[in-house]
């Protein structure tokens, strides 16, 4: 079956201009003017933008933390569609005692049949022993060539720098990129036992418990000891001005370290921990929403190339019966919220609408830089012939109101309700297939597959 898009304003990192696009075989075959082809369905792109399919790097679907699990793969990977994301890179976890390996096949396991897109994952090292450091070749050769490690959650994720150390210098060697969550675990656990012991126990203070000076020294501790390996690193959700400083006088050297953050640091704040009826818990996530003084750092951060992407971090928990977990006791509220149907809306609303980025730098920043930085370039991230025919086609002109009535995520509120939108996902095409049309999702469960991905190394060379 051939497809053929017709009179779009084609948009990619670099390039804007009006073309068709015929794909055949799931691959994008021909780019040009007046295209003719009697054999393709045609689809008229009249008024619209055709968008490379929108990378998240950032995602945990189906995820256990703090004694429960996230929402599930059958209805997230649908409101990632809806939303123009095509490729997702989630999160997998290592367990205590396990191997890496173990902890990729169980995800695997979760998604296999299950994701509307495409998916890749990332591995993260709690418990680093000599034969799980001799894992990581082989994985890297298997397709996953990311590595998380936590410096927070003490007692649970978090690890220590030597830990830190061995797998960046082990991580070089065969060309993966170690990822890191930036917080001084250990001054957070006292802070957040000060806290309780002076009977503060509402979700305000999980943001008074983690301020984002222990972000800051997390953040120059691990760009410094990457520094020392001479290993690459990636920076997860930067929430504000002070890490942000860090890694923007670290490129300033010529260091090899990126970073991203999420559109709730862009767009809330602490002042949604204060809601009362312990509604603010629905904001709990780590790091923590900060003042509105760093939504202008974080905008000029992404202007500037300190950060080069923004990803979700999509953790999504409903209110009752899982954030209601710490009703009276802020640390055991789970941490996270939701993000992955609305990432390109909000940022081209917010963003490209309110002219703080160029619809092209938008596209660099949920699309083509993750697919670079992932190991997913150039099959994903850009349109090209050759490339997998992701697309989106954007409508401009609609206009709508984010509401959890109409939300598809799989939990019973929206951290974004009331937030009006410019412009509308109406067309999804994941290699090939339309699996969104004129906004409904008509693909099916088991349409994504697993992504093998390349080396960082590979992508920056």
């Amino acid at each position: 079956m051939k497809t053929l898009i017709k009179n779009g304003m084609i948009v990619t990192s670099s390039d804007r201009y009006e073309a068709d696009i015929l794909v055949e075989n799931g691959k994008v075959v021909l780019i040009g003017d007046s295209i003719k082809d009697a054999a393709s369905e045609v689809v008229d792109a009249k008024g619209m933008y055709v968008l490379p399919g929108m990378v998240d790097q950032h995602t945990h679907v189906e995820s256990p933390f703090g004694g429960t699990i996230t929402a599930p793969w059958h209805t997230e990977s649908v409101a990632a569609a809806l939303g123009g994301t095509t490729t997702i890179v989630d999160f997998a976890l290592q367990s205590r005692g396990e191997s890496l390996r173990a902890g990729v096949e169980q995800w695997k396991q979760r998604a296999a049949g299950r994701s509307a897109i495409d998916y890749g994952f990332h591995i993260g090292v709690t418990d680093l022993r000599q034969e799980v450091i001799e894992e990581i070749p082989a994985l890297v050769e298997e397709g996953v060539s990311t590595l998380k490690l936590f410096m927070a959650y003490k007692g649970d994720l978090m690890v220590e720098d030597a830990t830190l150390y061995q797998t960046l210098d082990r991580a070089k060697s065969v060309g993966a990129l170690v990822m890191v969550h930036a917080e001084n675990g250990a001054i957070i656990d006292l802070l957040q036992k000060k806290c309780l012991e002076n009977g503060q126990t509402e979700p305000y203070y999980h943001a008074v418990s983690r301020p984002i000076e222990v972000e800051t020294e997390a953040t120059s501790r691990a760009i410094s000891i990457a520094e020392v390996v001479g290993a690459p690193l990636f920076i997860v959700h930067v929430s504000g001005e002070g890490p942000a400083q860090r890694i923007r006088e670290a490129r300033a050297k010529g260091l090899p370290v990126f970073a991203e953050t999420c559109p709730h640091y862009l767009l809330l704040t602490e002042e949604e921990l204060k809601r009362p009826g312990f509604e603010g818990a629905k904001f709990v996530c780590s790091p923590p929403l900060r003042e509105e003084k760093h939504h202008d750092a974080l905008w000029k951060a992404l202007q500037d190339d300190t950060l080069q992407s923004i990803g979700s971090d999509h953790c999504a928990f409903s209110f009752k019966g899982q954030k209601e977990l710490g009703k009276d006791d802020f640390t055991k509220i789970p941490n996270g919220g939701n993000g992955i149907e609305h990432r390109f809306s909000l940022l081209y609303t917010y963003g490209v609408a309110e002219g703080r980025l160029s619809l092209e730098k938008s596209v660099e920043l949920l699309a083509t830089n993750p697919a670079k930085v992932m190991g997913l370039y150039p099959e994903k991230g850009t349109i090209a012939v050759g490339c997998d025919a992701d697309l989106l086609i954007f409508d401009p002109e609609a206009e709508s109101t984010i509401q959890f009535e109409t939300s598809h995520q799989g939990i019973d509120y929206d951290m974004f309700e009331g937030f009006p939108l410019k412009g509308r996902v109406k067309d999804v095409f994941l290699r090939g297939k339309q699996i969104v049309k004129d906004g409904a999702y008509i693909g099916s469960l088991g349409d994504g597959r697993y992504q093998k991905r390349k080396p960082y190394g590979l992508c920056y060379k």
